[in-house]
């Protein structure tokens, strides 16, 4: 007669444990991160600006440039307004037709078409003594709001863009701190 021992004690050598125990490690590791999404992925450029997408018109880097030598800057000046836009329709060309303020009226000059696969600058940046552009497929124009109510570095006002076929839309825009040094 055959006695069949059940629960019979398996002996592993150490080596083929230690193997099977990196194994076993190596994918619980590997699953903590699974379905996750990495900061990275999501990361925001350094930017002063705000930005907008309107249908296929990308509005970045949207900022109020002026420089604030008090608590605030008063009504009755003049401060430009600058921004990006890009045109990503491969063959829909569109125009900025208005842009609106509750911080006061904003008028617009220059060229405001948007051509497809293009860009439109407006105003320039600080510390360049011209605007970018035009380069191939891209205008440049000039966007100036003269102040009804006082505005500050630290908050936001709103700006309403709209264009001829892609719509508009609304976004708060920041008054962009000055890179130059502040006199004291």
């Amino acid at each position: 007669m055959n006695r069949i021992r059940t629960g019979l004690p398996i002996r592993l050598s150490p080596r083929v444990a230690l193997v099977g125990l990196t194994a076993l490690v190596a994918m619980v590791l590997s699953g903590c991160g699974a379905g996750q999404i990495s900061q990275t992925a999501v990361q925001e450029p350094a930017i002063n600006g705000n930005r907008l997408t309107i249908n296929n018109v990308a509005l970045r880097n949207i900022r109020i440039q002026a420089d604030q030598t008090n608590d605030f800057i008063q009504p009755g000046r003049s401060v430009e307004l600058a921004l990006v836009a890009v045109n990503q329709s491969p063959d829909v060309a569109d125009r900025l037709v208005s842009i609106t303020s509750d911080v006061g009226p904003v008028t617009l000059s220059g060229d405001g078409r948007l051509p497809a696969n293009g860009m439109l600058f407006i105003g320039k940046p600080e510390g360049q003594n011209v605007a970018p552009g035009p380069l191939d497929s891209n205008t440049v124009a000039k966007a100036t709001v003269n102040l009804a109510k006082p505005i500050s570095n630290g908050l936001t006002y709103n700006f309403t863009f709209t264009f001829e076929k892609a719509g508009q839309g609304t976004v708060l825009v920041p008054l962009a701190a000055g890179s130059a040094p502040r006199q004291g």
